[in-house]
């Protein structure tokens, strides 16, 4: 039995299907039953309920457990977060004794211990060290940034490439890093299972090559096709820095802090531990790891975020949530539709082509015009079959990337874009017969031009993608196929 402690973090909500890949038996601790139960494993793990720091969750987590991955950290908790590692690092090493564990496994950060590191860097190692206070063996990972699509590190280095043509940047672009891809981090913590020597050790793990700030900069611009100029200076303190960073990217001001606080320190491997304890991993280099993270965007495949340990909001009918995760700009609208799931998929099924939108259609028709102008598709293709859909069906102006009959619809633009766009259609059917429909908006802007398209006519497309999941209520609820319609228009 492994237990994986943050399982609904970034590594942690990774790590999961691949040790269930490997044949492991598995258990989570989590703070939330509903939190691990939206994950496509939940099923196939045991989910014990609890709190890092009640002596009692953790007796019961434990129990039976061979190996327990430690992937905790609460930068997100405000300034005391180094205390507060230190305290639950502590707990979990003694409940670990206790309950028989025969090895801790933990990420941490890089950074030379002798040197003066940030209050982040420091925290790691000095939770490295409180769980091995209990004399129970550690083996313990030490990683800069961990390239991957929802990288807290790495995602504030996408969103100040993507939204900034020209960056004032302190001194610490300069420092020296070693990025690593975050299959690599998962094949390292994997791999350790069958590795009996890593016990007790500190492994530095890194990518193929060293690079600085700089060079992680450039090269996310490089390989997303955008042209940046960096000016640095030398009065932007970290503090400063920080607020910068807030204002350009999702992340909150107390995490950017302790974030920009590491950049001053050197992040590199320093021995060569890693490759004599595991000669078959041969780490991706950092052009590698983004072309990767860049396919993944492409394709809208997106696993798990830093923000995924905050969790999902409740849901509410009618409720509209707007945010930036992982690259892309996402609007979620939820409705709760008195009918089966299989009547409004029918009408979600039905949209497009000679039947229209079911929403304002002379808007689509305008985009579709504006887009015949500029080069592409427009809504001259229409769609195969007027009720029938199936994956790589054009429609209109999108594809169709993905269908679950009665429960998922995903299209794919194809218009003219600065970026790339999703239209997502997910159905859940709940116990009374109803149907709860999220309907997903997704769009990832490439450089400046794609982030004033999108917040130019937000407006005009919350409006538009409102009256659409109104219309597909009505329509659905109303048991009338789509079909009947005569609210047609020509095709353009």
């Amino acid at each position: 039995m492994i237990l994986v402690t943050g399982a609904t973090g970034y590594i942690g909500g990774r790590l999961v299907p691949r040790l269930l890949e490997e044949g492991h038996s598995v258990r989570v601790l989590v703070r939330s039953r509903a939190r691990a139960g939206s994950r496509s494993w939940s099923s196939e793990v045991e989910i014990a309920v609890g709190d890092i720091l009640s002596p009692h969750d953790l007796s019961k987590a434990l129990q039976g457990v061979e190996t327990a991955y430690y992937l905790i950290h609460s930068m997100s908790k405000g300034a005391s977060f180094g205390d507060l590692d230190v305290r639950a690092a502590r707990a979990f090493s003694l409940a670990a004794r206790e309950a028989g564990v025969q090895r801790i496994i933990y990420l941490g950060g890089l950074g030379e211990p002798a040197a003066e590191l940030s209050r982040h860097l420091r925290s790691r190692h000095e939770t490295g060290r409180a769980l091995r206070e209990s004399g129970v063996p550690v083996t313990e990972f030490r990683a800069a940034v961990i390239v991957g699509s929802g990288s807290i590190s790495f995602e504030m280095i996408r969103y100040l490439v993507e939204r900034l043509p020209v960056m004032v940047c302190p001194r610490w672009i300069y420092s020296r890093i070693q990025p690593i891809a975050v299959e690599d981090v998962l094949t390292y913590l994997v791999a350790s299972l069958d590795v009996s020597e890593s016990r007790g050790e500190i492994i530095e793990i890194g990518g193929g090559d060293v690079t600085t700030y700089r060079g992680l900069i450039l090269g996310y611009a490089k390989a997303r096709g955008l042209r940046r100029l960096l000016l640095p200076v030398p009065v932007l303190t970290p503090r400063l820095s920080s607020y910068w960073v807030h204002w350009m990217t999702p992340i909150s001001a107390g995490i950017t802090r302790a974030l920009v606080e590491g950049l001053r320190n050197d992040v590199i491997v320093t021995d060569d531990r890693a490759r004599r304890l595991f000669p078959h991993i041969d780490p991706l280099s950092y052009a590698s790891a983004l072309d990767r993270v860049v396919e993944d965007l492409d394709m809208g495949l997106i696993d798990t975020s830093w923000s995924d340990a905050a969790g999902p909001a409740p849901e509410r009918p009618n409720r509209v949530v707007l945010e930036t995760s992982q690259g892309l700009i996402v609007e979620r609208r939820s409705r709760r539709i008195a009918a089966p799931a299989d009547s409004v998929y029918r009408v979600v099924a039905g949209i497009g082509a000679a039947r229209g939108w079911y929403f304002a259609n002379w808007t689509w028709w305008i985009r579709g015009m504006l887009d015949r102008l500029l080069g592409g598709a427009g809504l001259r293709r229409g769609r195969r079959h007027p009720d029938d859909l199936r994956i790589g069906d054009a429609l209109d102006f999108w594809r169709v990337e993905d269908l679950e009959v009665d429960r998922l619809i995903r299209l794919r633009a194809e218009m003219k874009l600065p970026g790339r766009a999703w239209l997502q259609f997910r159905l859940t059917p709940a116990p009374d017969g109803s149907t709860h429909m999220q309907q997903t908006a997704a769009f990832g802007p490439k450089g400046l031009a794609g982030l004033i398209y999108w917040y130019a006519l937000y407006p005009v497309h919350a409006w538009i993608f409102d009256g659409l999941a109104a219309a597909i209520s009505r329509r659905a609820e109303g048991c009338r196929h789509p079909r009947q319609d005569s609210n047609l228009r020509p095709t353009a």
